[in-house]
């Protein structure tokens, strides 16, 4: 228990300092944003780009590790959606909105960190991997759900065009991209070039951890806070647990590899599932009410998981 406390408490702590520091206004709520930005537009890139040359990224990209972790996300997709809608009643847009809560991975702001903590650089191919293709599958998925459920949307093919732009124009992408073409082409950085991106690298846990801390000053608990719990027990539990179930026990992945797909699924929601809840004007409150009650949760969920997984 010492051990994950070790893990744990040094990424809480940098949380909680971010909150704090924009709870009694000694940093400026308005630079959240521009550090969010700085740590998803330029420091992880890097990062994604320094890591993927630098590791045998292709031994790394296991479907047996890959499929479950996506499979998983979708099952609690439905899941969610179908207890939104029998349950709490919703629109059917409303409860898509529900299901993308308990969908969609902060696989940068959290995941990141906590996987380097727990497990160390040895589990960064792994999660590139599942990084690599979070946002272009899910977002897809979420967004062409949501238009087929709704009537007042634009056409699936405009949709569709306008899920391939966002992916497209996402600098995490570029910078996977940019890490694969360097490393099937061999490339090798000279020392400058290697010192800059390892420094944009280091920067990326301590900018993130802080950012996320402080963004959550912007949500409030409203009247949806059972369904915004429903969600977060979704992703909290219901997503590692299907994950383990489907790496483990049918893929027989071994554990030391499977863990960092399986604590991987185990983190929060990121803040796409209120940037695509206002996008839709649905659920927008149930989206905000997640990421608030399941970032605190996670503190105690990722220390079970790291239990049952080994630190």
């Amino acid at each position: 228990m010492l051990a994950i406390f070790n893990v744990i408490a040094p990424i809480f702590a940098l949380m909680a300092l971010g909150y704090c520091a924009v709870r009694f206004r000694l940093f400026p709520a308005e630079g959240i944003k521009s550090l969010i930005a700085f740590v998803n537009n330029f420091a992880t890139p890097c990062l994604l780009f320094h890591s993927i040359l630098t590791s045998d990224f292709r031994s790394a990209f296991n479907l047996a590790i890959i499929g479950p972790f996506y499979l998983g996300a979708l099952i609690c997709f439905v899941v969610g959606i179908f207890i939104a809608r029998r349950f709490f009643v919703n629109t059917p847009g409303e409860s898509v909105s529900v299901g993308f809560s308990g969908t969609f991975t902060n696989t940068v702001l959290v995941g990141l960190p906590i996987m380097q903590r727990a497990y160390g650089l040895d589990s960064l191919p792994v999660t590139l991997s599942i990084i690599g293709l979070h946002g272009a599958i899910l977002l897809s998925i979420g967004m062409v759900t949501m238009e087929l459920v709704k009537r007042d949307g634009r056409s699936l093919g405009r949709t569709l065009l306008l899920a391939a732009k966002r992916v497209l124009s996402n600098p995490l992408i570029w910078g996977i991209a940019g890490g694969m073409i360097g490393s099937f082409a061999g490339l090798q950085l000279i020392e400058p070039a290697d010192a800059f991106f390892l420094m944009m690298s280091q920067a990326v846990v301590p900018a993130a951890l802080f950012g996320i801390g402080g963004a959550l000053n912007e949500y409030r608990l409203s009247d949806n806070w059972k369904q915004a719990v429903v969600a977060s027990l979704i992703k909290l539990v219901l997503h590692p647990a299907i994950a383990y179930v489907l790496m483990v026990w049918v893929m027989r992945v071994d554990m030391e590899i499977a863990r960092y797909g399986i604590l991987l699924a185990a983190m929060p929601p990121g803040v796409n599932v209120y940037v695509f809840a206002t996008y839709y004007n649905r659920g927008t409150s149930v989206a905000a009410n997640t990421i608030l009650i399941a970032t605190l949760a996670s503190a105690a969920s990722i220390s079970a998981w790291l239990l049952i997984l080994g630190p």
